[in-house]
């Protein structure tokens, strides 16, 4: 399995929900939904889940595999902050552009 794609679909700063993203697998299956989520002590990544009759969550998608776990966060992670970067790049440049 490769993760062939992220896309940082929304980026939050209220609040712990940091982001909302999609996910490509071997260009084949989209994986929607899956938030990342500001922690007690870091950023981690939330599966897509929704309430059962019990009003309990449970994820619809999920690795299987610890190592498998750690590709998901990773990779999602790294995209995240890039775009995070991006984004401040961008701002300092248009600030730059106003001080002129």
């Amino acid at each position: 399995m490769e993760i062939t794609d992220v896309k940082i679909r929304k980026i939050m700063t209220d609040g712990r929900l940091r982001a909302v993203v999609s996910v490509t697998l071997d260009d084949m299956l989209a994986v929607h939904d899956i938030k990342v989520v500001q922690g007690d002590e870091r950023l981690f990544v939330a599966m897509p889940s929704r309430k059962d009759e019990n009003g309990v969550f449970r994820d619809i998608v999920h690795p299987i595999s610890p190592s498998a776990r750690k590709l998901f966060e990773q990779t999602i992670l790294e995209a995240y902050e890039a775009q995070l970067a991006a984004i401040e790049a961008e701002e300092a440049s248009e600030e730059a552009a106003e001080e002129d």
